[in-house]
């Protein structure tokens, strides 16, 4: 995930649940972080999702998936319920994810980038992926 702070870029690994039919992705990081500093002062995200086609009538293909979006953290009322799925996705995850300096994330997906080549790029705008 791409965020970005006082003029410097910042990427980072994170885990990702997606919801809503791809509309949005959770996320976990801790508060004490340049990820979350910068989410907090700018919620402008993009994240690059790596992936690969498997058909069997040809050789595998390739692709990079980029979703652009605004992330917010997620209240107190839908804390557990979306760390509780985001566990059950990412299970290896599970004793992190128990820490009190945990924020969870929210990122409403505005468009998608799909990139299977140097000239195959696709874009796939969203619309209101509301709450």
């Amino acid at each position: 995930m791409a965020t970005e702070g006082g003029g410097q870029p910042h990427a980072s690994l994170i885990a990702i649940t997606p919801v809503s039919e791809f509309r949005q992705i959770f996320f976990a990081t801790y508060r004490n972080t340049r990820k979350f500093t910068n989410l907090i002062n700018n919620g402008r995200v993009a994240v690059l999702i790596q992936g690969e086609d498997t058909e069997l009538s040809h050789e595998p293909s390739g692709y990079a998936l980029t979703a652009y979006g605004n992330a917010q953290e997620v209240g107190k009322t839908d804390y557990e319920e979306i760390l509780k799925a985001h566990v059950h996705r990412n299970p290896d995850l599970a004793n992190s994810l128990q820490s009190a300096d945990l924020a969870v994330f929210l990122i409403k997906i505005e468009t998608y980038q799909m990139v299977r080549g140097f000239d195959d790029v696709t874009w796939w705008p969203m619309g209101d992926s509301g709450l």
